[in-house]
């Protein structure tokens, strides 16, 4: 009986196609996999022609996924990946390579005590250096090509593509005992100019015309949430960082209502050969980890209530 084979699928342009739907440009998958968007563009040819099926559609602005190249890219990213660690284990060689992560202040503390060990302790070959700061700093670190991978808040974030990994829930949080007088300027405690949040909520105020005035200003969020605890000023914080010292303000405040967003993982344009291996595993425990859920490993349903 003769044996009917299809051929087998070709693992470096299945690296290029998951590289161009993250990037979202041919030129920009080129540039991170040094090769010229002539090679780049013949191995998703090669890769449509192999599965009979459109995988890119192509646009003005870029490229982005069909429905079946959301699925093949699903599938790609843990096959691509159990071949990287198959190859290290019986190669005796383990990932190596640098990764530059960035992530937000706000979601510091969570991603470096939960994640970033984990990733580490299976890791150690790999030099790891992780920064902090506002969504806005880290999007031009992103775009300088400091930084190999990044977690960004969508808001003010002009950078296209992203993958989407949880929402976010902003409130107005002051001390549990403060009370506002609504004919006074509102005093805040804020992020730099460059957050999310702060630019959040001074639209949402000057959309009403509400008078404010930032009375204490840190990088630091924790140095923020002490400046709310105390009575100081009036934060936007996460709804899940609330402590019992906090009590959210709405609307019979005379507070406008906050909109939340996304937080969405980002790589960088410009990743060294060696250390892209180490990059997608990070993304890959993040996604493992943050799909649909804040770094937090539950609701603090008790600090969150109006009090």
């Amino acid at each position: 009986m003769t044996e009917v084979s299809t051929g087998a699928l070709d693992l470096e342009a299945l690296r290029s196609f998951v590289v161009v739907a993250q990037q979202g440009t041919l030129a920009a998958a080129a540039d991170q996999r040094n090769r010229t968007v002539s090679a780049i563009s013949m191995q998703i040819k090669r890769l449509e022609e192999h599965l009979d099926t459109r995988l890119l559609l192509r646009g003005a602005r870029g490229v982005s996924p069909t429905p079946t190249g959301e699925a093949l890219l699903r599938e790609a990213r843990e096959l691509l990946r159990q071949h990287d660690n198959l190859l290290a284990r019986f190669t005796g060689r383990g990932l190596s390579g640098t990764v530059r992560f960035g992530l937000p202040e706000d979601y510091a503390s969570e991603l470096v005590g939960q994640i970033l060990p984990e990733f580490l302790a299976s890791h150690p070959d790999v030099l790891l250096e992780a920064v902090t700061a506002t969504s806005g700093e880290l999007i031009k670190r992103l775009q300088r090509g400091e930084l190999t991978l990044a977690v960004l808040l969508d808001r003010q974030n002009r950078l296209r593509g992203g993958e989407p990994l949880w929402r976010t829930t902003p409130v107005w949080a002051a001390a549990r005992e403060a009370r506002l007088e609504g004919d006074q300027p509102l005093p805040l405690a804020l992020h730099p100019v460059d957050c999310p949040y702060r630019a959040l909520g001074v639209e949402a105020l000057e959309a009403i015309g509400r008078a404010w005035y930032a009375v204490f200003t840190s990088t630091s969020i924790n140095a923020l949430e002490t400046a709310v605890e105390s009575g100081l000023a009036v934060g936007i914080l996460d709804r899940r960082r609330l402590t019992p010292a906090m009590r959210v303000l709405d609307e019979s405040d005379g507070l406008p209502s906050l909109h939340g967003g996304e937080a969405k993982l980002y790589f960088g344009q410009r990743i060294a050969a060696d250390s892209r291996p180490a990059v997608e595993a990070l993304a890959a425990l993040l996604r493992e980890r943050l799909h649909r859920r804040a770094p937090w490993p539950g609701e603090r349903s008790d600090n969150t209530r109006k009090g």
